[in-house]
């Protein structure tokens, strides 16, 4: 076989995603809030961009706008395109707050850690220096729920002391307030806070002792029959340890941040209407700055890096601009749509949520799926119903009797009313709920019932019992 170099020509098509798509996909993307932060970012990093209050906008810009589009079809930029309607379409933030006003934020004291608080009462603690130096050692191997995460014997060999101290040391922090702190397992744990908490329980010392897992599942009569008592005294003996936490830990400062929803898009009835509002349309535009229009109109001249530096951050700033007022079009027409889908459950709440797909409103808009999942990810609606993720609008259902279909949040609600007004002694089964559904034209298996209320976190009718 003979082997040689060749050279042969192809003709190939790709399809290849500019940085400028990139990040118009990604602009589409972000919630009201992580607009702001990239826009504040753009706004160092680019001087041709700038916030211009919304009421400067009209009778000056418009005339600026005409003569743009006339003085800069020397340009390769499609600048004209952009100053054709004579106003600055795009980002509009909140606007800047020069009022000093007091913050009382800097009046609130620092939360305080676990492992601060632990220490601040080792302090206290009237206990041998060797002890409390043991105890700091302890207190750095507990966990965020409250667990000592080393055992006593690594303890022993880390500190090259012995059993006793660090024992000493141990029973000293448990008795430190959160009750349950410094346990080595669950168990440990509860025990405990029952004993700092209730006293002396021995029935319910044996179950999260011996049955703790039987009491989990709801096994009530065979804990009963074994410990020789009656069923209400264990389920009482229950309740009682379900008021213990199993992560005493967890109610001290996590160095996590409050979340704070801020809704990217309102939803107001006017006039028997429902008017949908957008979060960017009030406070301060973004624009580009007088300053470099001017070099625009007259024309880019001087050093070759200049002008191109000058091309490439007014390129970058139109881009921004137009993905920007994009991101604000395609979302108010994917919630108005959504809004004319869901317009009974607007008027009437939950029961009335219907099943909803991206495929329905994606055909509605004229635009992609993917492109409609992007314009709702991450982001909230404030409605006459409370404030939702938009992606709860789109809901799994079943067929009602008549063939309209019923979201699955109005099939949840109708369970949990019919749990809540259950008799304890005798809860619903998941067929009875299946039952009770079908009357109300709800057409469901009860393999679908007990997904729902797994979903929604409630036990089973055998669990739910109450003796």
């Amino acid at each position: 076989m003979r082997m040689g170099i060749g050279l042969n020509l192809e003709q190939t098509q790709k399809l290849i995603i500019t940085p400028e798509l990139r990040q118009a996909i990604a602009i589409l993307q972000l919630s009201s809030q992580e607009l702001t932060e990239f826009v504040e970012a753009e706004l160092l990093e680019n001087p041709v961009l700038e916030l211009a209050e919304v009421e400067e906008a009209p009778a000056e810009e418009a005339a600026a706008g005409e003569e743009t589009a006339a003085e800069t079809e020397q340009f390769d930029l499609d600048w004209q395109e952009y100053f054709a309607d004579g106003r600055d379409i795009g980002y509009t933030g909140m606007a800047e707050t020069r009022i000093e006003e007091t913050s009382f934020e800097q009046f609130v004291s620092e939360e305080s850690t676990l492992h601060d608080h632990l220490l601040w009462q080792l302090k206290l603690s009237q206990a041998q220096p060797e002890i409390i130096e043991i105890g700091e050692f302890l207190i750095g191997n507990i966990d965020d729920n409250g667990y000592l995460r080393i055992s006593v014997e690594e303890a022993v060999e880390a500190l090259g002391c012995q059993e006793h101290e660090v024992l000493t040391a141990l029973e000293l922090i448990q008795e430190f307030d959160p009750p349950g702190v410094a346990a080595r397992n669950l168990v440990e744990c509860l025990l405990l806070q029952l004993d700092s908490t209730y006293g002396e329980q021995p029935l319910a010392r044996t179950i999260i002792v011996d049955y703790l897992e039987d009491l989990g599942e709801g096994r009530i009569t065979k804990i009963a029959k074994n410990l020789g008592v009656s069923p209400g005294e264990v389920q009482e003996a229950g309740d009682l340890i379900k008021t213990l936490d199993p992560k005493p830990g967890r109610r001290f400062g996590d160095n996590t941040s409050t979340r704070y929803i801020i809704p990217d898009v309102a939803v107001e009835k006017v006039a028997g209407e429902y008017v949908v509002l957008v979060n960017d349309y009030t406070g301060s535009r973004l624009r580009i700055n007088p300053q470099y229009r001017s070099i625009l109109v007259q024309g880019i001249s001087g050093e070759e890096d200049t002008k191109k530096f000058i091309e490439s951050k007014l390129n970058s700033a139109v881009w921004i601009i137009k993905s920007i007022e994009q991101r604000r079009l395609t979302l108010y027409r994917v919630v108005k749509t959504i809004v004319d889908f869901q317009k009974d459950f607007l008027d009437y709440g939950i029961r009335h949520l219907k099943p909803l797909t991206l495929k329905q409103v994606a055909d509605v808009v004229d635009l992609h799926e993917s492109t409609v999942s992007r314009a709702i990810a991450n982001k909230y609606v404030q409605t006459p119903q409370g404030v939702h993720e938009l992606k709860f609008f789109f809901a799994s259902g079943v067929e009602k009797a008549g063939g309209q279909g019923v979201a699955s949040e109005s099939i949840k609600k109708a369970m949990k009313e019919l749990i809540d007004k259950e008799d304890p002694a005798n809860p619903l089964t998941d067929q009875a709920l299946t039952d009770a559904l079908k009357r109300q034209g709800v057409r469901i298996s009860r393999r679908t019932v007990a997904k729902y209320r797994d979903e929604m976190g409630i036990p089973s009718a055998g669990r739910r019992k109450r003796f």
